[in-house]
């Protein structure tokens, strides 16, 4: 298993302006669910730099990115894309959940990101 973290450092300040600027569903997920391994139990980091990418929220130890797709990403498919290929080619799993989702019915949300975090640790 490749243990290298791909973690990139030169893009720890943008990482840092985004989370100071983080949209209305990111804090939500964040401070309601993510923060202080709230969910089952397992850590996770925001704004985390990998590659040449800036994930939302990601997990380490299960290898799972979170993203929170608002209305900027219509713009951004492609990119997403990219990003997505990329976070899978070295052993990512992405969630991708719509910003409108986490405000409008977050016990949804967690119920999704429950299962997925329970299908990773059977693997």
């Amino acid at each position: 298993m490749n243990k290298k973290s791909h973690y990139n450092k030169e893009l720890k300040p943008l990482a840092r302006n985004l989370r100071n600027d983080s949209t209305l569903g990111e804090v939500l997920l964040w401070d309601d669910v993510l923060k202080q391994k709230r969910c089952l139990g397992y850590q996770f980091v925001r704004q985390f730099s990998i590659g040449n990418y800036i994930l939302d929220f990601a997990c380490r130890k299960l290898k799972l990115a979170i993203e929170i797709d608002g209305y900027s990403h219509n713009f951004t498919f492609n990119r997403d894309q990219e990003k997505d290929s990329y976070l899978k080619s070295i052993g990512y799993t992405v969630l991708r959940i719509e910003e409108q989702e986490v405000r409008k019915d977050i016990n949804n949300v967690i119920r999704t990101i429950e299962g997925i975090i329970k299908e990773l640790e059977m693997k």
